[in-house]
Order: structure tokens, then sequence, then C-alpha cells
């Protein structure tokens, strides 16, 4: 029996990402969507099934790459590629079935941590005992490192962001308690939902809609010094955007496919796991610098709150 799934264009629609990391449009989507489809459409696989999947998987690329052998490392780099289209496929089941949850949400990134910190040990294990080289005991270290410093990085970037926001919302509203008390939108919020307005940079165009829905919209943006300190990156940003890549060019997952892909495939697995941990390194600074320039954005704001304050106030008394 059959369920009533749509077709491919629509099922891409709903289960693609607006934007992604370019190994998973190029390398991953072509193949996984379709897979989405047909898993919908004629079984009962679940989300968390596809995880298990994934998990288990994952884990038998780590016995293959514990072999250290080049022809182990192959079948190890083709079985974690599967495993990670697995690994994929799960959420994008979840968005077209409605079959999401808290739990598979949290079960999948303790098994992706998991399976990264099991093929990391075992594939440097292997070449350990092929080569006698003991660097790459510290590299199976700096691999499990690196995952999770990406990781914390994120966590820590979102909850500083989110404390921003939340600061700006309740200064605006000590600063408009009056009868036109003002709305509040957030740029990047706004370039979210209009995606042609990203990829454009048209922030007038995304401005003036958001006016036009609520007059009384202040938009706040916290990455205007990042972009006038650097225009050229909005043009490469805006190429990426058209193609769904977002310009976090190298993440996690391009980190992982270095280690446990490209390497082990080339037979290179010392030289591809160091140039992957650094552009991961260099990217997470990026993002970093990023923020910090966000934050003097965020000091911006508020002290112009403060100044609208105190020019009414004195509006009020004349």
């Amino acid at each position: 029996m059959s369920r009533d799934i749509p077709d491919l264009a629509e099922v891409r629609r709903v289960t693609q990402k607006k934007r992604d990391a370019w190994w998973t449009v190029l390398l991953v989507d072509p193949v996984a969507t379709p897979l989405v489809r047909l898993t919908a459409k004629y079984t009962r696989i679940t989300p968390n099934q596809l995880t298990w999947g994934a998990f288990l998987l994952g884990l038998v690329s780590a016995a293959f790459f514990a072999l250290g052998d080049w022809r182990w490392l192959i079948a190890g780099a083709v079985l974690y590629h599967l495993s990670f289209i697995l690994d994929c496929m799960d959420g994008k089941v979840a968005r077209l079935t409605g079959q999401g949850s808290v739990f598979g949400a949290w079960l999948d990134f303790v098994f992706d941590r998991i399976r990264v910190a099991a093929c990391a040990v075992a594939l440097m294990a292997g070449q350990y005992h092929r080569t006698g080289d003991t660097l790459y005991i510290w590299l199976a270290a700096a691999v499990i490192g690196c995952d999770a410093l990406r990781y914390i990085n994120s966590l820590e970037t979102f909850k500083v962001r989110h404390t921003m926001r939340k600061q700006i919302k309740v200064r605006l509203r000590e600063a408009r308690r009056a009868e036109n008390e003002r709305e509040l939108a957030f740029m990047e919020d706004l370039l979210r939902e209009n995606p042609e307005a990203d990829i454009e940079q048209d922030l007038r165009t995304v401005t003036a809609e958001a006016v036009q829905t609520a007059p009384q919209a202040q938009v706040v943006d916290l990455h205007q010094e990042f972009r006038r300190r650097f225009p050229a990156y909005l043009r490469v940003r805006s190429f990426l955007l058209r193609h769904r890549v977002r310009p976090h060019l190298i993440s996690g997952i391009e980190f992982q496919m270095g280690v446990f892909m490209i390497g082990p495939l080339v037979d290179s697995v010392l030289p591809a796991t160091i140039v992957s941990g650094v552009l991961l390194l260099v990217f997470e600074l990026a993002i970093i610098y990023k923020l910090l320039l966000s934050t003097r954005d965020f000091t911006r704001t508020l002290d112009s709150f403060d100044r609208e304050t105190v020019t009414e106030t004195i509006t009020r008394a004349a």
C-alpha cells in the first residue's frame, strides 16, 4: 500500500533546506531526495529508524577503517557516505510526513557525535598499526576535538545572538511604553523569509516590505559593520545562495567528508585530515569574528534606543 505523496518537485520544495552545505547540495540531495519520496510513499520506515540505520552503517564503516588496508579504507569511505545519506534522509522524511519529534532530533545529534568519534578512533588506529606513526594517535584526538569545537561554537554563537535579540526587545519595550509603541523586526529574519532579497542583499526592499506590513515596525540589522567591511563577500554570498549553498563553505559536514571520505579514498589520511582541520578552524574563526562585529552593532543599537528615549523625554518636557 502506498501513501499519497506529492511529485518530486514538491518533495524537493518541502524537504530541502533553502541554504545547505555544498557537499549536501551537490552530492547528497540529488540521491537522498528521490529516495525520501520512495521511502515515504512505499514504506512505513520512520525517521528514527533511518537514524538508527545511519548510525549502524557508520559503525560498520569504522570497523572497515580499523583494518587499515587501502581496500578497506575505500569500503569504509563508501559506507560512511551512505551513512551520511541516510542521516540526511531522516530529517527530510520527518518534514515530508510530519513524523518529526524532539527525541528524534536528540537521537540524531547523539548518534552523529558517537559515529564521528568511533570512525576517528578506528581510522587513526588502523593507520597507526599500518605505519607505526604515533602522529595518528594525536590526529584521532584532534578530529574528535574539532568536531566538538564546532558544535560548542555553534551553540554558544546561537546563545549570544539570542541574548542580544532578547535584550534589544526588552530595551525597546522599555523605550516605547507610550501609545505609539513600535514593533521590532530583525534584518536577518526578514532576509530569511525573503530568499530573493537575501540573494541580492536588497536591504531597502526588505525594509520597505516590513514597514508596509507593520507601519510602526523598527528594523534592526546586527550585521551592518560586517557588510560595510566586506562588500566583496556579499557578491560571493549572493552567487552561492542562488545555488542554495550557504557561505560557510567548510562546516562540520565538509570536515567529516575530508577526513572519512576523501582521505581514505585517495589513501592519504594524514594530509587530508590536517587540511580539513585547518580549513574548519579558519571558517570557525570567521564566524567568531562576524559575531564580534555583530556585538558592536548590538551596542550601537542599544545606544540609539537610549538616545531616542532622551530625545522624546526632552520633547515632552518642552
